[in-house]
């Protein structure tokens, strides 16, 4: 039984893929909300990264955890790019969070701490997970943990996204060092030097989201990204308490072992990580739960809804009537087509234009 997609809004975009915000129905009527992540055209022609984008792909769909956000479908669209269906988190990134809290001095250690094990959780998860019909290990790893990867709704969840595409991904190209080539600030020690990663590349990754939220700057920025790579290899630490003397020792040292430069001193899986801040919540009375996530989500949605350019939303406005105007006149076209992805050709021609004109 096939479900059709209806595509709602385009919500982002980078070098890989675009996601949009859409309507899921089944035959019997059922609509859910979801997101759908479609493959960049350009990317469907290297084969390598399809078969690995595919692989990883089929894995995150065993994932079902309350802090990684759930893929529903993994298809190919008629123009021959892949796409997946998603849950949709109604909130921000912890990339977006971090952004508001900097500009409005509202950094809260208990609530970083908070977000950081609750992410360590999902992680830890995916990472000990096992083939739901031969219990073999599937030795799931992220590669790819950084802040736009780290979901927060609005009713103060946290979930780390992109699985699927993570892999193929990060070693779709190298560089003549090695090195892979992606989110190059939040690479491993053993990631920059073109080794083979485990599961403790994603505890230094957390790691320095953790310290970057503590420190309020961030860790691994050079002039370029050779620079930062560079940073990365040598894996030098400044003193949390020495930026902001409210960051205990005890919580440097925490964070510092989840950033030990040779992978076998870290914690030896991120699920200690996120229980060693939680513990170090606890001992020093730092209460933060889900409602003051919530809070602080639900202030960076008024905060981005209250800057919106208004005339950037009239356009916007303008342009989706325009649409729904075309989707009415090839209606009946797609539903006479056995498509599993209904709006397959929005997703194709209507969003470029859509980009174009929201550009201009």
């Amino acid at each position: 039984m096939q479900n059709k997609y209806t595509v709602l809004e385009r919500l982002g975009g980078g070098g890989q893929a675009e996601v949009f915000r859409g309507i899921s129905e089944s035959l019997q009527g059922y609509k859910k909300g979801v997101a759908i992540k479609r493959v960049l055209p350009h990317l469907n022609t290297n084969e390598r990264f399809v078969a690995m984008f595919l692989d990883e792909a089929r894995l995150s769909l065993f994932l079902q955890h309350a802090n990684v956000v759930q893929v529903f479908a993994v298809s190919k669209a008629d123009d021959g790019t892949y796409f997946l269906v998603m849950e949709f988190v109604d909130g921000c990134d912890l990339k977006e969070l971090v952004t508001y809290q900097r500009a409005h001095h509202a950094t809260d250690i208990g609530l970083a701490l908070y977000i950081i094990s609750e992410a360590a959780k999902g992680l830890h998860y995916a990472h000990t997970l096992e083939h739901p019909y031969t219990g073999k290990a599937l030795n799931i790893v992220h590669r790819d943990v950084s802040p736009p990867n780290i979901m927060l709704s609005k009713n103060g969840e946290v979930k780390v996204v992109d699985f699927g595409l993570a892999k193929a991904v990060s070693q779709l190209e190298n560089t003549d060092e090695g090195v892979v080539k992606g989110k190059f600030s939040y690479l491993s020690p053993e990631a920059a030097l073109g080794e083979e990663v485990d599961a403790r590349a994603d505890v230094f990754a957390l790691g320095i989201i953790t310290w970057e939220m503590l420190a309020n700057r961030r860790l691994f920025v050079g002039d370029d990204p050779y620079a930062t790579v560079q940073k990365v290899r040598e894996a030098r630490i400044p003193s949390l308490p020495a930026i902001d003397p409210n960051v205990s020792p005890d919580l440097d040292a925490i964070v510092r072992k989840a950033l030990a430069r040779d992978r076998n001193d870290r914690f030896p899986n991120i699920g200690e990580y996120g229980e060693a801040l939680a513990d170090f919540m606890f001992a020093n009375e730092l209460k933060a739960t889900a409602r003051d996530l919530a809070a602080a989500v639900r202030a960076v949605k008024t905060d981005r809804e209250r800057t919106a350019d208004p005339r950037e939303s009239l356009i916007y406005a303008l342009v989706m009537d325009e649409r729904a105007r075309m989707m009415s006149m090839i209606e009946d076209e797609l539903q006479a087509k056995p498509l599993e992805l209904t709006s397959a050709r929005e997703l194709v021609d209507t969003t470029d234009w859509t980009k174009n004109l929201l550009d201009d």
